[in-house]
């Protein structure tokens, strides 16, 4: 049965992975469009208007790198890297670009197709008309009222801790780097202050987790960021 309905294109060059791909994205009941290089990408990420897009790095006539960025010029669709480059430093650039996601070949299906759910229900949540709260175990978020809670009582958060929080809010399932951000909490001149962004995610951790040395929504993506689980 049907997961859910989105359109989905697939960028790949290696035949025999996407082939691999559309079928199980097909399987799950999405409508998948593919291309073999980066060109035929963009041609078909912006005659086709996905809910996702899957590129791999390593196109034999653009850098999955640069589709990103030209695709982030005028599309906020998310986007999953899938791609054999397992350094840190490639995740990052990828992320950096605008990616929303990395996976690292190989990959399971079902892995991909928990990616591509998460990011789909994230759209949906950021589409709606209006809506600011989100919810993870009992904990409350509301950007609307700037007020976090669990079970109806009131978390009290210093305005570093908030402004951290409410980026991963809006980024929720999505990774998000150390460099994104040390940017949109601290500002340009912290880029490379690490250390703030560590002893800060221990506090919300403290804050918010039932088991901040085991987290469970506040997650570290090694190297490379953190993500929010709501789920």
């Amino acid at each position: 049965m049907p997961e859910m309905s989105a359109n989905i294109v697939v960028v790949e060059d290696e035949q025999q992975i996407r082939r691999f791909v559309k079928t199980v994205l097909e399987k799950a009941g999405f409508a998948v469009f593919e291309a073999a290089t980066g060109q035929q990408g963009l041609v078909e990420i912006g005659t086709r208007q996905p809910d996702v897009v899957i590129v791999d790095l390593g196109l034999p006539d653009l850098d999955g790198t640069e589709l990103i960025r030209q695709v982030r010029g005028w599309s906020a669709v998310p986007i999953i890297i899938l791609s054999a480059r397992s350094q840190e430093s490639e995740k990052v650039c990828g992320l950096d670009a605008g990616a929303d996601d990395y996976l690292t070949k190989p990959f399971g299906a079902p892995e991909l197709l928990a990616r591509i759910r998460a990011h789909l229900r994230r759209r949906a949540f950021t589409q709606d008309d209006g809506s600011s709260s989100c919810e993870f175990g009992d904990i409350r978020v509301d950007l609307a009222k700037r007020s976090v809670s669990r079970a109806g009582q009131q978390i009290h958060l210093t305005q570093t801790e908030y402004r951290l929080l409410a980026m991963l809010v809006r980024n929720a399932g999505r990774v998000v780097t150390q460099r994104q951000l040390l940017l949109e909490v601290w500002g340009p001149a912290f880029v490379e202050s690490g250390h703030y962004l560590r002893v800060y995610m221990g506090h919300l951790r403290q804050k918010l987790e039932r088991d901040p040395a085991q987290p469970r929504y506040l997650l570290t993506e090694t190297g490379v960021g953190y993500r929010l689980l709501t789920a």
